[in-house]
């Protein structure tokens, strides 16, 4: 995880580190130039990602997110905006969402609780996903 723009917005990655610092070093020069607007940041990057010669070739997806939405970005051009601003991507992204979903339609209303719990019982469940967890909040 990492913050961008003042910690006004929040970024994650799945797949190869080295790839993903390299699209988040892209992601904030695109936040700086379109005045920290994360949609048009986001799709600006999705655009380069996916028609740059060098970047195509990078290994990664990008989870990103301010107060009022998020999205995923991969490098065949995809700026994913789902319907109800949960995300997850990883090894254990299937069973992260699902517990998230499950914990908000039961009635948790605290995101850091959503989030906390969700990756505990995907720890629990997929062998890919560990329990040391450091969970960034927006400020």
């Amino acid at each position: 995880m990492r913050a961008f723009a003042g910690e006004k917005v929040l970024g994650g990655f799945a797949g190869a580190v080295a790839d993903a610092l390299t699209l988040f070093e892209k992601f904030e020069n695109k936040l700086e130039e379109y005045s920290q607007n994360l949609q048009r940041a986001a799709v600006e990057l999705a655009k380069e990602w996916r028609t740059d010669k060098y970047l195509r070739e990078l290994d990664a997806f990008l989870a990103l997110m301010d107060a009022r939405n998020s999205y995923i970005l991969s490098g065949s051009g995809d700026v994913i905006d789902p319907e109800d601003n949960v995300i997850s991507i990883g090894s254990g992204s299937g069973y992260a969402m699902a517990a998230a979903r499950a914990l908000i339609k039961a009635g948790e209303k605290d995101p850091k609780t959503v989030v906390k719990s969700a990756l505990e019982i995907t720890a629990d469940i997929c062998i890919y996903s560990n329990d040391q967890l450091t969970i960034l909040e927006l400020q």
